[in-house]
């Protein structure tokens, strides 16, 4: 999921049935025969990890039993560099009607969809909008409010942790939502941040966790795409809450539940829609809470009062209700959000500095 200079504004609309759409002057894509569509699918990662790429490799298989007769070609741990583009490119040459790329490329990927006008082009965490390039993520701050409730009411500290990648918008979000469920039920909670400059790297995943129970953090929260700090965490006897897939596994006594992934209605609406010629470029999705985001099942320790009181968040949450509401203070003290204001799901996306109570982030 790495984060690129962004090239354009923001425009367009969301692509699935229950979310808004915006009129674009692009027109629809010709049709395709399923016989004869190929579709691509480019990874950060491999597939294996068990996090990020394997959710968006099970959205692949939903897809292929969807169109059995389309053919899929699949790529995995693409590097951010010009490897990219000739992969990219690759997938063209080799008659790619559709490209999804589930990790932001910029520039890498929007020179080959700037050549390739007939090609429908999907970028994950991206930016750049054309008549034949959309982006698409989760509203994942949502989920972390809802999982700061609940870990609020389980720290016995309040002094609870966070274990990211880079300082990116999505891990802005994430731990800047997850202090503010917290703060919801416990205003002196507080989230210390360790980026570890990876999004796959286990050893450092598990030195970062350790240096955070060391501080006498109780609760860890991490978006990494592994298990190391649940692993950390059970050893320690402390709680860990994780992202992408069900990893209780590794931890079942630690475990809080994690933020769960799945692209699979959406991999098939997009494809489908690119089959029937309606595709269009349509701007940006944002798969809200219990469409492509939500949190897993909660674990065997989580107590059924805090499961319940969480939940009931998550309700308000799908209901429509906004829980980024203001005051919010950033980490100087500055008013970022007024009483009574709140911050939309862009502004949540673009999310560049920490809320007050965060520590180890920078406003960028």
């Amino acid at each position: 999921m790495p984060f690129l200079k962004r090239r354009a504004l923001l425009a367009g609309a969301a692509a699935l049935p229950f979310l808004p759409r915006l009129a674009r002057a692009a027109s629809p894509l010709p049709a395709v025969a399923e016989k004869d569509a190929v579709i691509a699918f480019g990874h950060i990662g491999p597939v294996s990890d068990g996090g990020w790429s394997t959710t968006h490799h099970t959205g692949l298989l939903a897809a292929k039993k969807a169109y059995p007769a389309a053919k899929f070609l699949e790529v995995e741990s693409i590097p951010v560099s010009a490897d990219a583009t000739r992969t990219f490119r690759q997938f063209v040459e080799n008659g790619a009607n559709m490209v999804f790329v589930s990790s932001e490329y910029g520039d890498l990927l929007s020179s080959v969809a700037d050549d390739a006008p007939e090609v429908a082009f999907l970028e994950c965490n991206g930016h750049h909008v054309s008549d034949n390039e959309s982006w698409y993520y989760i509203q994942h701050w949502k989920v972390s409010y809802i999982i700061g409730v609940a870990a609020a009411k389980m720290s016995k500290s309040g002094k609870m942790g966070f274990v990211g990648s880079f300082p990116v918008p999505s891990v802005f979000g994430c731990a800047n939502a997850f202090l503010l469920g917290a703060r919801s039920v416990r205003p002196e909670a507080t989230v210390q941040v360790i980026l570890i400059n990876s999004w796959f790297d286990p050893q450092a995943a598990a030195q970062a966790a350790s240096a955070l129970i060391q501080n006498g953090i109780d609760m860890i929260y991490t978006n990494l795409d592994d298990g190391s700090c649940l692993q950390v965490a059970a050893k320690a006897g402390i709680k860990c809450a994780t992202w992408n897939t069900d990893m209780r596994a590794m931890g079942p006594d630690a475990y809080v539940t994690s933020l769960m992934l799945d692209w699979t209605q959406f991999y098939v609406d997009q494809i489908g829609a690119r089959l029937a010629g309606r595709w269009a470029g349509d701007g940006h999705t944002l798969l809200p809470v219990g469409h492509g985001v939500d949190r897993d099942a909660w674990g065997r320790t989580v107590p059924p009062e805090v499961a319940a009181q969480a939940d009931a968040v998550r309700t308000r949450i799908i209901g429509g209700w906004n829980p980024i509401q203001g005051e919010i203070r950033d980490a100087t003290g500055k008013v970022r959000v007024p009483k009574g204001g709140s911050l939309d799901d862009i502004a949540c996306y673009e999310w560049n500095w920490p809320v007050e109570g965060v520590v180890g982030l920078k406003a960028v």
